[in-house]
C-alpha cells in the first residue's frame, strides 16, 4: 500500500484493570512506529474515561504517561476522524487511522471499535463483533464449542446462579478447577481451586472484576502454546511460529505478576519444541478459530496441550488486542517470523485503511 504520510492515534490507558498493561504496550508501540511515515498523536484514557493528549516525545519510557495538564480532547462523530481540544485552544487534529492500544473491558470489548466507526475513521483490529465475542469468555467459548473446535469443559456463573465447589466439580467431572471473569484479561482474576475452599475464595476475587466469571475444568501439567495471526490489506491471513509459555514454578501459572512485573516470571520458548504435524494443526486451528469470531487484523490465539496426550488440543482463548510489551509473545512470535516491530505496525495500519476505504467505497 501506499505509505502517505499518516496521522496516527495512539489510544492508551482506559478504565479497565489492565490500565498499566496498555500504557506499557503503548510505549512499546510508540517506539516501533516509524518517524518518517507517521504523525503519532497519543490519547490517553485516564482511569475516569476522560481522554486527554499525551506526550508523543516519550519514545523512551517503559509506559506511557497522561500529563496531568494535558488538554482534555474528544473524537467527534460523523468527522472522519477529528480530535478536538474542548476546553480554551480548540485546535483540531485530523487522524487517519487509530490504534486502540487498550486491554480489557472499556476498549477490547467492541466498546471503542463503535466509537471509532461512528467517528468515521479507520482503526487498527478487529471490529465491533470480533471484539465483543472475543472479550466475552463465556460466549467465544460457546462459538467455537459450536463450530466444532476443542475446548475444555467449561460452565458459567452470574451472582444468581452461583453453585458450590461440588456441583461445579460434579458438572465438569474434575476437582481441579480454574476460575477466572467472563470480561478481562492478562489473568487478573484468575486463580486455581481444588477444594470448597479456594474455589469460593477464588469465586469471590473474579467476582469483583466482572458479574459473570467461568469456570474450567483444569488441564493437568498443560503446555501452553501461542499462535499470532495477522491480517493482510487484501484479507490474507498469516499463522506465526508458535510460542511456548513456560510458568515459573513459583508462579504455577502464567499470572498477572509473571507476565509484568517478575522478569524471571516464564520462560518464551520460540519456536515451541512441538513436532511438525503438531504444529501445523495448531496453526489451522488458530486460523480458524480467528475466522469463526470474526477477528480482523490481529490477534493472539492461545492453546492447552496435554502433556501426556498430544492429541488432547484445547483453544483456550483468543486475544484481539494483545500485549504489545516488550516482552509480549505476539510481536515476539512475528519478529521470530522475520517480521520487525515496524514492519509490523504498518501491516497493521495498512490493514486498517484498506478497511477503512472498503466500506467507504
Amino acid at each position: 500500500m501506499n505509505h502517505a504520510r499518516r496521522t496516527v492515534g495512539l489510544l492508551f490507558g482506559g478504565c479497565s484493570a489492565e490500565h498499566d498493561v496498555s500504557r506499557m504496550s503503548a510505549a512499546n508501540i510508540l517506539r516501533a512506529l516509524d518517524p518518517s511515515k507517521y504523525d503519532i498523536v497519543p490519547i490517553g484514557i485516564r482511569r475516569d474515561g476522560r481522554w486527554f493528549l499525551g506526550n508523543s516525545a516519550a519514545a523512551d519510557a517503559r509506559s506511557l504517561e497522561i500529563p496531568s495538564h494535558a488538554p482534555e480532547v474528544v473524537l467527534l462523530p460523523g468527522s472522519d476522524g477529528d480530535l478536538i481540544a474542548i476546553h480554551g485552544n480548540s485546535e483540531t487534529v485530523r487522524l487517519d487511522v487509530v490504534i486502540p492500544v487498550l486491554h480489557g473491558p472499556n476498549g477490547e470489548d467492541g466498546s471503542v471499535q463503535g466509537l471509532l466507526e461512528l467517528a468515521n475513521v479507520g482503526y487498527v483490529g478487529s471490529g465491533i463483533m470480533g471484539s465483543a465475542a472475543c472479550m466475552d469468555k463465556d460466549i467465544a467459548k460457546r462459538l467455537l464449542r459450536d463450530s466444532g473446535l476443542p475446548v475444555v469443559p467449561f460452565l458459567s456463573m452470574t451472582q444468581r446462579t452461583r453453585m458450590d465447589y461440588e456441583a461445579a466439580s460434579a458438572i465438569l467431572g474434575s476437582s481441579d478447577l480454574f476460575v477466572k471473569p467472563a470480561n478481562m484479561g492478562s489473568s487478573v482474576g484468575v486463580s486455581p481451586a481444588r477444594s470448597a475452599a479456594t474455589f469460593e475464595t477464588a469465586c469471590d476475587l473474579a467476582f469483583q472484576h466482572d458479574s459473570k466469571i467461568l469456570v474450567e475444568r483444569s488441564v493437568s501439567g498443560a503446555r501452553e502454546i501461542e499462535c499470532s495471526i495477522l491480517e493482510g490489506a487484501a484479507g490474507e491471513l498469516r499463522a506465526s511460529p508458535l510460542g511456548e509459555i513456560a510458568p515459573a514454578q513459583s508462579h504455577g501459572f502464567y499470572s498477572y505478576t509473571a507476565k509484568y512485573e517478575d522478569d524471571s516470571g516464564a520462560d518464551l520458548r520460540i519456536p515451541a519444541d512441538l513436532d511438525a504435524a503438531l504444529t501445523d494443526r495448531i496453526r489451522e486451528l488458530a486460523l480458524e478459530a480467528f475466522r469463526v469470531l470474526g477477528c480482523e487484523g490481529l490477534a493472539r490465539v492461545d492453546f492447552f496441550v496435554d502433556p501426556t496426550n498430544q492429541d488432547e488440543i484445547y483453544v483456550n482463548e483468543i486475544n484481539t488486542l494483545p500485549g504489545f510489551t516488550a516482552i509480549s509473545m505476539y510481536p515476539k512470535l512475528w519478529e521470530a517470523a522475520g517480521l520487525s516491530q515496524r514492519e509490523l505496525m504498518d501491516v497493521l495500519i495498512d490493514h486498517a485503511l484498506a478497511r477503512r476505504s472498503g466500506k467507504r467505497g
